[in-house]
């Protein structure tokens, strides 16, 4: 009975008992992984927060410069059209610059352009 007795009381107070270290090891290596896994990742997190402060305060003197930048840019530079004031009476020089040809171009040269601009500017295109 005291056999019994002891068992009993053995398992009472397993739960207590140091587990054998064979059987330990692999729990500490797991918890030991989860924490350098923790701190990896509120670095990560830290990193992106600077990161994301430092572009805030960096963002305004950068949107005026990219403002400026862009008013300097004209957009006539930009397009291939001609955006002049049109006369009473068209020049030669005016409509060869509409066009987009020479103005000492050949018929054909002419009606290529002419062509061109107009199937992009007609009203049942698309």
């Amino acid at each position: 009975m005291e056999g019994a007795a002891a068992s009993a009381e053995g398992l009472r107070y397993a739960e207590y008992t140091r587990a054998p270290t064979g059987a330990g090891k692999g729990q500490a290596e797991l918890n030991r992984g989860l924490a350098r896994t923790m701190i990896a990742l509120g670095l990560g997190v830290a990193t992106v927060a600077f990161a994301g402060r430092y572009a805030f305060r960096l963002w305004k003197p950068l949107e005026q410069a990219i403002t400026e930048a862009a008013k300097r840019i004209s957009t006539s530079s930009l397009s291939s059209y001609y955006k002049g004031g049109f006369e009473q009476k068209m020049s030669r020089r005016e409509a060869s610059l509409i066009l987009g040809v020479s103005p000492s171009a050949g018929k054909d040269k002419i009606r290529t352009a002419h062509r061109k601009i107009m199937i992009l500017n007609h009203p049942d295109k698309g």
